[in-house]
């Protein structure tokens, strides 16, 4: 979900920097027979992009927020631990870095025109809402891993939930476990989201869930 969102905001943010460009430097655009600092609606042009950008971050703000309080409820889970050192420290990485490039963005618009102000009002709101949410996620340890009885949630920069009907086939390649579903479907997620220590009661936990019958455990997995 992360990596389609952020291409969907550069899908948006490209054009906005392209037309930034074009008033900062005065681009004279002979199709339009008009300059660049002559463009009409600027201002709401880039009020739309704002609108766009806010709504897309907004959305993910809510998915991201709506997956650590539903993960922190304990009392829902049968099996439920914080995520793996490594994990959180790459999520808070990521998280970063995310807040470093709307930041950046939202300083190169500025630089070239007052006009991209609502974007980066929207950017910088963005660029501090990634910060806030790593640092009450891990003063919190709100990054966890649960099993209930109708799925796996695992919860940090995004919400992912391996839903247990139609499931075929629990396996492990590397450092990844695979959901085979029906129909060619299949969810994943890194090994690293679990404690090394936590291994035996995660397998323990989600064999308890699944009618061995019907869900196929890879060997790769019964030595998880």
């Amino acid at each position: 979900m992360n990596k389609f969102i952020n291409i969907l905001l550069l899908l948006i943010i490209f054009p906005a920097i392209s037309l930034a460009i074009i008033i900062g430097f005065d681009v004279p655009l002979d199709f339009l027979k008009v300059s660049g600092a002559n463009i009409p609606y600027k201002l709401e042009t880039f009020f739309v992009f704002a609108a766009l950008v806010f709504i897309i971050g907004l959305r993910r703000s809510l998915r991201r927020w709506m997956g650590v309080r539903m993960v922190s409820q304990l009392s829902r889970f049968q099996w439920n631990q914080p995520m793996a050192d490594q994990r959180y420290r790459q999520s808070m990485l990521y998280l970063t870095l995310e807040a470093l490039v709307h930041v950046s963005v939202a300083f190169g618009l500025i630089m070239l025109t007052d006009y991209a102000l609502p974007l980066v009002g929207v950017l910088v709101l963005l660029a501090l809402d990634h910060l806030f949410f790593g640092w009450i996620a891990r003063a919190k340890q709100l990054f966890r891993v649960g099993i209930t009885s109708k799925a796996v949630l695992v919860a940090d920069r995004d919400l992912k939930a391996v839903y247990f009907t139609g499931l075929r086939k629990v396996s492990r390649q590397q450092q990844t476990l695979f959901f085979d579903y029906v129909k060619d479907l299949q969810v994943a997620f890194p090994v690293d989201c679990i404690h090394e220590n936590e291994h035996a009661s995660f397998r323990e936990a989600l064999e308890k869930n699944l009618n061995r019958d019907s869900v196929f455990f890879s060997e790769s997995f019964k030595e998880f």
